[in-house]
C-alpha cells in the first residue's frame, strides 16, 4: 500500500486488478476542507486516460513491478524494440504503452522497462537527454540568453523551446519531465 501523498507520475498503481501509470498527480490544500490529490493516470491494459481524485493520506495498491535496464533499439512504427544488455533477450511493446515518452527515446539510450508479472507495461526515461537540434529558425544579431526563446525539433521528432542562440546541429539537454530546454551542450 502506498499513501495518495505519495504519488507522482511514473509510479504504477492496481485498482482493482486494473493497473493505472500515473501521469501526473496534483497535490491540492484549499482554504476549506480537507486536502486532497488529483490524479491523471492511464490504464495500462488499453491506453485509456482517466483522472481520479482522493482523499490526502488515502492507501492505494502499489503494484509491484520489476524494473530492468534494457537498452532501446529501434521503433518499427509502430512498437518500440528493447534488449536487455546482460541476456539479449528483446521486449516489444506497442507505443501507446508508451506514449508519454516515446519523444524522449533515442536510439542506443538505456532505459529502465518495467515489468509485471514477466509483462513489459512500461518505460521510464532517464530525467535528462541529450538531444540533437535537427530543425530551427536562424536566430538574429545581438541575441542573449535572456532574449526570448524560439521552438526547435529534436532528432527523436519533440519540440521544444530553446533560447534564440541554438542553432542546428547544437546539442540540447532536455528535462523529461517537463519538456523543456535545460542547457546547450555543444
Amino acid at each position: 500500500m502506498i499513501s495518495t501523498n505519495d504519488l507522482r507520475s511514473g509510479i504504477i498503481i492496481d485498482m482493482d486488478g486494473v493497473l493505472y501509470l500515473i501521469v501526473s498527480a496534483q497535490h491540492v490544500k484549499p482554504g476549506k476542507g480537507s486536502a486532497f490529490v488529483r490524479v491523471k493516470m492511464k490504464r495500462l491494459s488499453d491506453g485509456s486516460t482517466l483522472e481520479q481524485t482522493f482523499r490526502a493520506g488515502e492507501k492505494v495498491q502499489r503494484a509491484f513491478v520489476e524494473t530492468k535496464q534494457m537498452q532501446y533499439l529501434y521503433n518499427d512504427g509502430e512498437h518500440y524494440v528493447f534488449m536487455d544488455m546482460a541476456t539479449y533477450e528483446q521486449v516489444t511493446l506497442a507505443g501507446d504503452i508508451i506514449e508519454d515518452v516515446r519523444l524522449w527515446l533515442k536510439e542506443g539510450m538505456t532505459v529502465n522497462v518495467q515489468f509485471y508479472q514477466g509483462k513489459a507495461v512500461g518505460v521510464e526515461v532517464p530525467t535528462f537527454v541529450e538531444l540533437a537540434v535537427v530543425e530551427t529558425e536562424p536566430g538574429v544579431r545581438g541575441d542573449t540568453a535572456q532574449g526570448g526563446s524560439k521552438p526547435a525539433k529534436l532528432e527523436t521528432g519533440a519540440v521544444v523551446q530553446v533560447p534564440l542562440f541554438v542553432t542546428e546541429g547544437d546539442i540540447v539537454r532536455v528535462d523529461t519531465r517537463t519538456g523543456e530546454y535545460v542547457e546547450r551542450i555543444g
